[in-house]
């Protein structure tokens, strides 16, 4: 038996949808050279990430084995996959490879971080591949709901492995590149060892619908539109923003693009030759002056972000232009769970304007980028697995989906964030559990997500935050009361007494209690003040603030 393995470590996008980073390795245990398949961003969100800016893979084990890592590969553009590779750059100084179009923007990532251009190379589709230590990868084209989306064809000593990344069977997709079953039928003929899969709607029972099916839809609702027209989808579907631009040319609209994402994808698309035309489009200041029933606004912030294009138009003007009464706003585009509240409170603000809004509840103005149920089961049907490991899905999807793979016959294993899954030999098996978390980008510093910052933060939030000042002259003796500066608490408490007056006479009647050895002793000193000014905040309010203690000694 060989002493060597072939190992497969998810340390993101298994077990939760986004922040993808998959690592593969084959060699003697410990040892491993190593290979890395997208490294991506999840989004925070108020209730559990106040202030974060961006969510990133802890990926502590792969910077301690830095100098086993012989490539990252990205298999398409979207930020769940491409979004951290500038962020560990650095960290990781691998060679990084893309196809034209994710290379694209992942460079231009690369450059707002000070990496050079250099630091990614453009491949070719299948048939290049590129020799990364006892590894063979070439990138093979699947469709998706962005440009140059590939599956990953890895050869290993084991045998060969197929990497699916996002995907759904779409042989009409509009932009990029159509699903060739005879391709990966040929590909796949001489047997592959594992399939890691897209798992995102394995839950939905009916076959995928293409992209070419929204088409003819939203081109009789834009050319029945009165008034303005304002369409929003996500930025990186090409295909869509396409669609949706045609639509607009075919009504005779002029077309604008509003929101940087949204002119950022276009001309990525344009410059790296996957979308070979678009409509002509006129610059915002230029569309002011032009009736409304002939513009078409194409704006950012399908999922109700606060700072993108739609909510600054639900919000009043953006760039010079108004939503107003009679015009129509489309989202063609599904909300992603979690960011409903945002999406509401977009579309109420245009109600209140008078603008009516079509969402995707009929299902003819969006499709999914994802393979659902049927489509997962053929892709199986074609690649013939001898393991299916699911990933990119929550637990319930990965479980459903080893509950697909093991009643066809194929070995099915679940594999979370942080499990190392030893694919060597005829059984996999668990070989190793790593920690795996979360780092935070905030503002322009990372943190780990145990080092307490956001935590804190959440705690201030929700409890308030109360700063007790106590000052001791040289004797240890109180030099005055206590005071207290308060945030993000109400004024008045119970008693019907300003909050501050009450938590400052309890602490001074605390501190005038308190013996010489509490009064000497730090620790002791910040343990009871705090203790007392929690408790009083309580009684008087039925919360417990956040309390810092500030005690100056006098020399």
């Amino acid at each position: 038996m060989s002493s060597e393995r072939l190992i497969y470590l998810p340390l993101g996008g298994a077990g939760e949808i986004g922040m993808n980073a998959y690592v593969y390795g084959y060699g003697k245990p410990g040892k491993e050279r190593l290979i890395v398949v997208d490294i991506g961003v999840a989004f925070p969100d108020m209730d559990t990430s106040p202030g974060v800016d961006l969510i990133l893979p802890d990926i502590t084990w792969l910077k301690e084995r830095r100098d086993r890592i012989d490539a990252i590969f990205i298999t398409h553009a979207h930020e769940d996959h491409v979004g951290a590779v500038a962020h560990y750059y650095e960290a990781l100084r691998a060679p990084v490879y893309a196809r034209r179009f994710t290379a694209n923007i992942a460079r231009r990532k690369m450059s707002e971080h000070g990496h050079p251009d250099e630091a990614v190379t453009v491949v070719q589709a299948w048939p290049e591949q590129i020799k990364a230590g006892p590894f063979t990868v070439a990138f093979l084209p699947i469709s998706h709901s962005i440009p140059e989306s590939s599956a990953m064809v890895i050869d290993t000593p084991e045998g060969r492995v197929i990497h699916s990344g996002d995907f759904k069977i779409d042989r009409t997709p509009g932009v990029g590149e159509a699903f060739d079953d005879a391709l990966w039928a040929d590909i796949c003929k001489d047997g592959v060892k594992a399939l890691i899969c897209d798992s995102t709607n394995v839950f939905s029972p009916n076959a995928g619908r293409s992209e070419a099916t929204v088409g003819p839809e939203i081109e009789t609702l834009v050319s029945n539109a009165d008034g303005m027209v304002i369409a929003t989808t996500f930025a990186s579907n090409v295909a869509r923003v396409k669609t949706l631009a045609v639509a607009g040319e075919r009504a005779g609209r002029s077309i604008v693009l509003l929101g940087r994402s949204m002119n950022r994808m276009v001309e990525a698309a344009l410059e790296s030759g996957v979308m070979t035309d678009f409509p002509t489009r006129i610059a915002p200041e230029d569309a002011r002056g032009l009736p409304r029933e002939n513009l078409m606004l194409l704006v950012t912030g399908s999922q109700g972000e606060r700072r993108a294009a739609s909510a600054q138009l639900a919000n009043g003007k953006f760039q010079g232009l108004e939503a107003k009464e009679g015009d129509l706003f489309l989202f063609s585009s599904k909300t992603i769970p979690g960011n409903e509240r945002g999406v509401i409170r977009i579309i109420n603000m245009f109600s209140e304007k008078g603008v009516d809004v079509v969402d995707d509840s009929s299902g003819l103005y969006h499709v999914s980028g994802h393979a659902n149920r049927p489509d997962l089961e053929q892709l199986h049907s074609i690649v013939k697995p001898q393991i299916l490991i699911p990933m990119h899905g929550e637990h319930r999807h990965l479980r459903e989906h080893v509950k697909i793979a093991n009643a066809k016959g194929i070995k099915g294993v679940l594999a979370v964030n942080g499990m190392m899954i030893d694919l060597s030999g005829n059984e996999p098996k668990v070989i190793e559990y790593i920690d795996t978390g979360r780092t935070y980008l905030d503002g322009s510093v990372k943190i780990g997500a145990l080092d307490g910052v956001v935590r804190d933060r959440i705690r201030m939030a929700l409890n308030g935050h109360v700063t007790v000042t106590v000052i001791l002259d040289a004797d240890d003796s109180p030099l005055g009361e206590p005071w207290v500066d308060m945030m993000g608490l109400p004024e008045m408490g119970n008693s019907d007494s300003p909050l501050a007056d009450v938590l400052e006479a309890d602490l001074a009647q605390w501190l005038n209690r308190a013996g010489a050895r509490t009064l000497r002793d730090d620790k002791a000193l910040n343990d009871g003040l705090k203790k007392v000014a929690r408790q009083s905040a309580n009684d008087e309010i039925g919360k417990k603030p956040e309390v810092t203690v500030v005690v100056s000694r006098l020399s």
